[in-house]
């Protein structure tokens, strides 16, 4: 190469230096103006090069970023769908519901109801008496729990089990798009129905159904009134249909004036002027009007945006989602972040002695301060640059599989929204600018008379600032792998709690309560139970997980006096808990010896006979009840079972003989061998016995399951995206032990020749990143603790946390350290040590 190209291949300081050194270089002959514009301009050349020059540096901090940006961008979908729930109506901020609170009865005054004590499910007569007394209340809605209604359009037959029943008023809180219909008469008149746009293309197709009729199972006819759109996934409650309320005034109209009966969800919309506070004073005087006889009743207003993510009541209409998951997922983004811009410093300052001459030549030039430490946030910026595109990219490609992670639709268009476009835009100067400054002072305090002498070395504060960054970095990792082992063994102990009952094999049929077929029902049980692979059958209202009532029960106490409690009641028949296997605890079960178990029995859990005051089951046998009508005695104590959910502790539980007006479901205990031909015969069997209803089933356990499923993704998600953080946090790690190796193959090479061994070399090098991890430790332990005993404690039945998970998940840390630095560490020990003298 001739010195012509040897020139044009220099950097642009070396070129000012040789200018400098022939005269051309005074800053008294180069303007102020043009020096700026050239040094301006060659800040991204510069950084260009730079990136081009250190390659595998540059790699690692652009990788890092990318998957740390790319990760934050799909945390940050999740969590705004987390807190966008329910924002599309309009009247957000004015829209309230009702919450009951139902105490038992006691001589002594109560104090106010805690917030897990009231329940959003409730009676009719409250919604009309709020809208009569309170001026501030503009409009009340009501709508009740799902119903379950065979609907039949020509030759298309299906059972619903998502309708409600709405009052006409319903349009005029809610927000939802009427397509077909006019929302303020649609639910007006008696047996009228509105569709949703999924479920009326079930019937109809795509044409206009404003006008048609269908037949159901109860020799009703429901007339379409209208078409809206489906419930956005964001809503804190769903359905697939509307009934008019008229309707179901004409069949029971006189649960609309009982206060105690409870089957409804009351919304109201406050005027924009009113105080709810001042709403809320009123209601002693209210009640005192409407229920004098009741004092331990008593309602509280909930806001609609309270519902989905800060609600404690009970009997939620839909779903409920977790604060504590949306705080936990936006720590995991900052991390993330946090861990990618750690690598970016600590690389950036262990290399500052090869740029360190380059500085020295710069100063010596007349650089600024001010013009070195913009240099190198350019640089900082650029990564960002490369890092967010790369990561835009790679969500476009991540977005569906964390779709199906999640449960959430997460549309494309989100990423493509004004405000992530923004982020976006921002994110390279809100990452790239914070990660380099500290490495830009850092580089442009560097002394230039002592850097061109050759006596500049690392100072102490910086080495252990990098040992610093790592330890945090690998803490923050630990954590992560101990947290990530408990959610998971929390789920499996969902998953294989001991519940007792028996869940396997059990699959159930859901019948609607068709009144064909509880005509029949003893029939019909007879029939399927003849098939060889039925083991055992039984029918009830409901199942374990499903929806179940409150009954106020009555039952003598030691004194000899009547106490009433409402525990849940399940309605059942004679073979529904030896079917469930269900142990007794005390007293006997249900049987046909005994004619008068149909109407003067009651089975109840332990939990319930604990809340009457007998500790020793044993002791209620034979006491009195009176329930819904009945009197008699209580007969037998089941052991408490899980027939909700594990976040819940076992609550009182009444299980009473239902007629057979009041069954719905079938369960069928079933052998597992040859499972496709058994549910073919068992549907074959049920369409000649019960032509008119569909053969609609599902497995016990699949189905109890489904309440764990947010947990499930909670798990999934967390592992997916603490793997992430650890994948960052080694990507850090092999830069680092990357320089380090090469700083010391000197060292190395004389140690070789004066009979070191591979073994003690390898050593020497992952020994300081080792103890760095094992410090992690010490400090991840108590952190990961913290964490997971609060997340645990969202679980009524929960796992241990020992301190061996916090060891393993330590010894992983370890072994993934050694294995990252372990490898560059026997690579710089296996080589020729003349190579590496040699090149000094």
């Amino acid at each position: 190469m001739n010195r012509k190209d040897q020139l044009l291949h220099m950097e642009p300081t070396m070129v000012l230096v040789l200018l400098y050194g022939i005269g051309f270089g005074r800053r008294s002959y180069i303007s102020n103006d043009i020096l700026s514009q050239t040094m301006i301009g060659n800040y991204f050349k510069i950084a260009r090069r730079s990136l081009a020059r250190s390659k595998m540096y540059s790699l690692i901090n652009i990788v890092g970023l990318t998957v740390g940006i790319a990760c934050c961008i799909l945390i940050v979908l999740y969590v705004k769908d987390e807190l966008s729930y329910d924002k599309y109506h309009q009247n957000y901020n004015e829209i309230y519901r009702v919450l009951h609170a139902y105490r038992e009865a006691s001589d002594k005054p109560l104090p106010a109801p805690a917030p897990g004590e009231y329940q959003v499910w409730g009676n009719a007569p409250v919604a009309p008496a709020l809208k009569a007394d309170f001026p501030e209340i503009r409009e009340t809605t009501r709508f009740t729990s799902p119903v379950i209604l065979l609907l039949q359009y020509k030759d298309k037959r299906f059972q619903e089990n998502s309708l409600v029943f709405a009052d006409s008023t319903m349009f005029d809180l809610f927000s939802w798009k009427m397509l077909y219909g006019n929302p303020k008469t649609a639910l007006t008149a008696p047996y009228s129905i509105v569709l949703t746009e999924s479920l009326a293309r079930k019937y109809f197709g795509n044409s206009n159904p404003v006008g048609q009729a269908f037949k159901t199972d109860d020799n009703n006819v429901l007339t379409v009134t209208g078409v809206m759109e489906d419930v956005p996934s964001n809503s804190h409650f769903t359905f697939t249909g509307l009934i008019s309320m008229s309707t179901f005034y004409r069949v029971r109209p006189e649960i609309f004036n009982i206060w105690g009966y409870v089957d409804f969800y009351t919304y109201f919309l406050l005027n924009k002027n009113a105080d709810i506070n001042t709403l809320q004073a009123k209601i002693p005087e209210f009640l005192e009007r409407h229920k004098p006889d009741e004092p331990n009743y008593t309602i509280a207003f909930e806001p609609l945006k309270n519902a989905y993510l800060h609600s404690e009541a009970k009997r939620q209409p839909g779903a409920t989602g977790s604060l504590a998951n949306v705080y936990i997922f936006s720590l995991v983004a900052a991390f993330i972040l946090f861990i990618a811009g750690i690598n970016f410093i600590n690389l950036a300052t262990a290399r500052s002695m090869e740029r360190a001459k380059e500085i020295g030549v710069r100063k010596a030039v007349g650089a600024h301060q001010r013009s070195l430490i913009l240099q190198y946030l350019v640089e900082a910026v650029v990564i960002s640059i490369l890092a967010t595109i790369l990561a835009f990219a790679l969500v476009f490609v991540l977005l569906p599989m964390v779709r199906n992670m999640s449960g959430k639709p997460l549309p494309y268009v989100d990423l493509l929204s004004w405000k992530m476009i923004t982020v976006l835009i921002a994110t390279p100067f809100l990452v790239g600018i914070p990660a380099g400054i500290y490495p830009a002072l850092v580089l442009s305090r560097f002394k230039p008379a002592l850097v061109l002498k050759g006596k500049f070395h690392s100072s102490d504060k910086g080495i252990q600032l990098r040992k610093g960054l790592v330890v945090f970095q690998f803490s923050l990792s630990i954590a992560l792998i101990a947290c990530t082992a408990i959610v998971f063994s929390q789920l499996d102990h969902l998953r294989t709690r001991n519940l007792g009952f028996r869940q396997d094999q059990m699959l159930v049929i859901d019948y609607g309560g068709d009144g064909q077929v509880n005509k029949n029902i003893e029939a019909v049980k007879a029939t399927l139970a003849s098939n060889p692979a039925v083991l055992a059958i039984a029918a009830s209202r409901a199942v374990p997980g499903e929806f179940f009532p409150n009954a106020g029960t009555s039952i003598a106490l030691r004194s000899g006096g009547m106490q009433v409690f409402s525990p849940g009641l399940y309605e059942i028949d004679v073979d529904f808990l030896p079917a469930y296997e269900m142990k007794m605890a005390a007293g006997r079960a249900y049987s046909r010896d005994f004619p008068a178990d149909l109407e003067q029995s009651l089975v109840i859990n332990e939990a319930a006979a604990k809340q009457w005051g007998y500790a020793d089951p044993k002791e209620i046998i034979g006491k009195n009840f009176e329930q819904w009508g009945r009197k008699g005695t209580v007969i037998g104590v089941v052991k408490d079972f899980n027939y909700q959910s594990l976040h819940k502790k076992v609550e009182p539980l009444a299980l009473r003989m239902a007629p057979s007006e009041m069954l719905s479901r079938l369960s069928l205990r079933i052998k597992t061998t040859q499972l496709s031909k058994t549910i073919s015969e068992l549907e074959h069997t049920w369409n000649a016995l019960e032509p008119q209803r569909p053969f609609k089933y599902s497995f016990l356990d699949q189905a109890f399951n489904e309440q764990y499923q947010k947990d499930v993704r909670f798990g999934e998600i967390f592992a997916a995206f603490g793997t992430l953080t650890i994948f960052i946090a080694c990507l850090g790690l092999f830069g680092l032990a990357t320089f380090s190796t090469e700083k010391r193959l000197k060292e190395i090479g004389i140690r070789k020749v004066l009979g070191a061994s591979v073994a003690s070399i390898v050593g020497l090098l992952s020994g300081d990143f080792i103890k760095l991890v094992l410090i992690a430790i010490l400090i991840a332990t108590p952190l990961g603790w913290w964490g997971m005993h609060r997340w645990l404690n969202g679980f009524a039945y929960r796992v241990d946390i020992h301190w061996w998970t916090f060891g393993m998940a330590g010894l992983a840390a370890v072994l993934i350290a050694l294995l990252t630095v372990g490898f560059l560490a026997l690579k710089a020990a296996r080589m020729n040590p003349v190579k590496s003298l040699k090149a000094e």
